[in-house]
């Protein structure tokens, strides 16, 4: 009574609302930026079991924004770290850990165990299985993304209703990937908050869902628009999962170190190091004679390039050089590698 009792004296809650509370399942897809408030709101409001999947862990730039961690924590499993920080908040939560990837393997099995999810992942990929195994399990998810200073928040296969498929059928081809956004640090604070809001609706059986109604809030402009969508009957009979999912943004480890490269620079005249970032860029480092082609612009200056020299490209975070790998190859450009990201 003491705990909650803020929120037991609102009469749309009561007593009868906590023991619905004490009683739910709820399953946290990414212990991240949007995660973290998610996790730290349903741990306050007294859900009973919290279910949180995450394989990352905690880096420094994840700080600005995860505030559920701390500076020595570095190097930690987020979902294993996550639980250990929320049980000083709360220790009446029963909490369950997976510290893997959420994938066609394991996502039946997982999802199957918890009455709402919630997709706080960063990737399309991660949002199309998550949908996929809701449908097939008929669970409802809470969906939330993020970029810059705008998020989009949704609840999708709610009492039979409109499901991601409906409002995406198909995941973009030219989506930024997910190491290369940039992010305002409160705004998945803000978007992970009416996550939260959402679930306890759904819990409480209160209020207006955001089911059909897609919510974009934009932290610029203090702007709210709700766009209304509607239920595709083809995206509700889903009844297994695909073969294969991509879900990650890792790049492939075997390529050339900084330290290689200055050697090879020094032994082969025959090299072109090319950098991919866009001119707008903050440029962390550069490197000695290496010539600007962003991966926007790659396909339109092949001609700067010579066949018969050893390309080695570099970007922010190694995705974009991966993409730019697979494009020059598919030209006829035979010796690429890519600068490892230490």
């Amino acid at each position: 009574m003491s705990r909650y009792h803020r929120q037991i004296i609102l009469p749309e809650i009561g007593l009868e609302g906590q023991a619905k509370l004490s009683k739910a399942k709820v399953l946290v897809i990414g212990a991240g930026g949007l995660g973290c408030p998610v996790l730290s709101y349903l741990t306050g409001a007294g859900v009973g079991t919290i279910g949180i999947i995450d394989n990352d862990t905690i880096s420094e730039t994840n700080l600005h924004r995860q505030v559920l961690y701390q500076t020595a924590q570095i190097g930690n499993f987020k979902a294993e770290t996550a639980v250990l920080n929320l049980k000083k908040l709360n220790p009446e939560i029963e909490f369950e850990t997976y510290t893997d990837w959420l994938t066609v393997e394991n996502a039946l099995d997982v999802i199957t165990k918890y009455d709402i999810i919630v997709d706080a992942s960063d990737n399309f990929a991660t949002r199309y299985l998550v949908n996929d195994s809701c449908v097939i399990l008929n669970k409802p998810f809470v969906f939330a993304a993020i970029q810059g200073f705008e998020a989009q928040v949704s609840v999708f296969n709610y009492k039979s209703g409109p499901t991601y498929r409906c409002l995406f059928p198909e995941p973009p081809t030219d989506a930024p990937d997910c190491n290369t956004l940039g992010v305002l640090g409160v705004l998945p604070s803000i978007a992970g908050s009416f996550q939260a809001n959402e679930v306890l609706k759904i819990i409480l059986e209160i209020g207006e869902v955001l089911s059909g109604k897609l919510l974009i809030y934009n932290t610029l402009q203090n702007s709210f628009l709700t766009l209304n969508f509607v239920k595709n009957a083809k995206n509700t009979q889903i009844t297994k999962l695909q073969s294969s999912y991509n879900f990650s943004c890792d790049v492939p480890s075997e390529n050339i170190s900084l330290e290689e490269l200055l050697k090879l620079k020094n032994q082969n005249k025959n090299l072109t190091i090319i950098d991919l970032r866009e001119k707008n860029e903050v440029n962390f480092f550069d490197i000695e004679d290496a010539i600007q082609i962003p991966l926007s612009l790659l396909p339109f200056q092949l001609n700067k390039l010579d066949k018969n020299n050893s390309l080695v490209l570099f970007c922010a975070t190694g995705t974009r050089s991966t993409k730019a790998k697979v494009f020059l190859k598919e030209q006829g450009f035979e010796n690429v590698v890519l600068l490892k990201q230490e």
